[in-house]
């Protein structure tokens, strides 16, 4: 009988134990896609949840492309991660260009909540748009300031691309509908890093950058105005599993405060930090939470 007891005891003392593991709760997880703005972003997300609800945040940053980063959220992977409106309406929901961005963002939103349970909050105030880029010598000797400048200039231009860029119907698909511009054969795809290299060495005379990248206020470049309205807005908005909003107590008001915190002006500066002056992005994240007083 008492062996009986003990292992009665025993069991109950396990079970007990299994309920408190079934309902432990794994630490929150910010993922990031593939490239310099994107980690940045999910750095300053981690630390501000970090200082605001006292828990370990475990960073899942440098993901992949889109599509990576979106099945990594659908699937549970991470718990959020930044997106941009306008890549979400063209590479994951698949849907037609709209240049409104207040009409973009309601219809992301209501998407993404009917099919994939996931939360739009409110952008955090960078617009981060394709950017057709030349140098500045080149704009200056032509007196180039659109798209449709250049495509009226007569040149063939060699284009450099990101990997998503030539795939994605907001990208090269819109660019080539919107403007008549001739191409030197097919696009150099390289990583965005190696963009604004290829620019300056001259293997390539155009490049497919965004409007945030470090390098285009601290070289002599030319960013030509989209006049037609090839691309859609990108606003960027932190995307969160309803369920981890629901189940961590204070996350949704954390992640409110970064809300209209940004600038493209000081994405830029963000990203150039890293990007140009090679400083850690713990520490420029840190530095930006400070500034704006998070």
């Amino acid at each position: 009988m008492a062996g009986t007891k003990a292992f009665a005891c025993l069991a109950f003392v396990l079970a007990l134990s299994g309920c408190a593991n079934s309902g432990a709760k794994h630490a929150l997880r910010v993922g990031s896609k593939n490239f310099t703005e994107q980690v940045v972003l999910g750095e300053i997300i981690a630390q501000h949840l970090e200082h605001r609800l006292h828990q370990p945040v475990e960073r899942r940053l440098n993901l992949g492309g889109t599509l990576l980063a979106h099945e990594a959220l659908t699937n549970g992977q991470i718990d959020l991660y930044p997106e941009y409106t306008g890549t979400a309406l063209a590479a994951v929901l698949k849907q037609s260009l709209n240049n409104d961005p207040s009409a973009v963002l309601a219809a992301v939103r209501s998407a993404y909540a009917s099919r994939f349970h996931i939360d739009w909050l409110d952008p955090l105030g960078i617009d981060d748009s394709f950017a057709m880029v030349i140098s500045g010598a080149a704009a200056r000797a032509r007196k180039l300031n659109t798209l449709t400048d250049a495509a009226s200039s007569g040149q063939s231009w060699t284009l450099g691309v990101g990997y998503e860029f030539e795939q994605r119907a907001d990208g090269l698909a819109a660019l080539n509908k919107a403007y008549n511009l001739r191409w030197n054969g097919s696009p150099k795809t390289m990583d965005l890093g190696l963009l604004y290299k290829a620019l300056e060495q001259g293997q390539v005379t155009m490049i497919a950058a965004n409007a945030t990248d470090g390098l285009l206020s601290k070289m002599d470049l030319k960013l030509l105005d989209d006049d037609k309205h090839a691309f859609p807005p990108y606003q960027v908005c932190i995307l969160a599993r309803e369920d981890s909003l629901r189940g961590t107590p204070g996350l949704r008001e954390a992640l409110s405060e970064l809300s209209g915190k940004f600038t493209n002006q000081r994405m830029q500066e963000l990203n150039f930090e890293v990007d140009g002056r090679h400083r850690p992005v713990a520490e420029v994240a840190a530095g930006f939470l400070k500034q704006v007083g998070l």
